[in-house]
């Protein structure tokens, strides 16, 4: 039938990302208007709060700050290496002469012709690739912040090194690890296009809940809403 041909992947897979896509743009509305509403609000207060006070204490709390930025960097270093095995592995596939999508032509809806199966890999591949690019970009300001962070107070005064660029830099890392994580977390969908449309589309809804229990927080364990207002100060409503 013509429609087992293409017309469930032209359907199926867009609106599946779409509806990813959709709650990414949603969440970033959240983060930049409730923040306190949102846990990366909540861990980008945090962060804001505690490179002063490292720095206000660097000589005993050194320890701590480098400890704490290589778990940091060992997280990026894990999902790099992750991604860019995955990446080799599907280049592998894709330049192998072995056809793998005979088995599956029966048990599986949706185009099976040679360029379909190219496009899936490839896409798959492309996703992994700039996964692996964040995660390596996040580990260089890592590195950076725990560098310039032990760095002796009267060298940081003469550099201008002050509590506003190290956040920066720290925020930086990790907004490029958060997107390295979601390009990673909308390509195990995306793998499941090998199977068929059909699949992304209901992996994609089932990614939707399952996102937003880790996003979002309703209040503390008390039931008390944590706020930050402008000023960055946090209380509790």
């Amino acid at each position: 039938m013509e429609w087992r041909k293409y017309y469930l992947d032209v359907l199926l897979v867009p609106l599946g990302f779409m509806i990813i896509i959709g709650y990414h743009v949603w969440l970033w509305h959240k983060v930049r208007t409730q923040p306190s509403s949102t846990i990366i609000g909540i861990n980008a207060h945090g962060r804001r709060s505690w490179i002063p006070a490292m720095l206000k204490d660097i000589e005993k709390k050194n320890i701590l700050a480098v400890q704490t930025l290589r778990n940091l960097i060992m997280g990026s270093t894990l999902m790099a290496t992750t991604s860019i095995l995955l990446s080799a592995g599907l280049a592998a596939v894709i330049s192998s002469t072995y056809s793998i999508k005979k088995p599956l032509n029966d048990a599986v809806y949706g185009a099976h012709s040679e360029f379909m199966v190219a496009l899936k890999y490839v896409s798959l591949l492309t996703i992994f690739l700039f996964s692996f690019f964040c995660h390596t970009l996040s580990i260089r300001f890592f590195n950076q912040v725990s560098i310039l962070i032990c760095t002796p107070l009267n060298v940081m005064s003469i550099i201008v090194i002050t509590p506003e660029y190290l956040t920066e830099l720290l925020e930086k890392g990790t907004i490029l690890s958060t997107v390295g994580n979601r390009l990673f977390y909308s390509a195990l969908p995306l793998l499941l296009w090998i199977f068929g449309p059909v699949l992304v589309f209901l992996s994609s809804v089932a990614m939707i809940p399952v996102l937003y229990n880790l996003d979002f927080v309703c209040g503390n364990g008390n039931g008390q809403k944590v706020k930050i207002n402008d000023k960055g100060d946090e209380g509790y409503v």
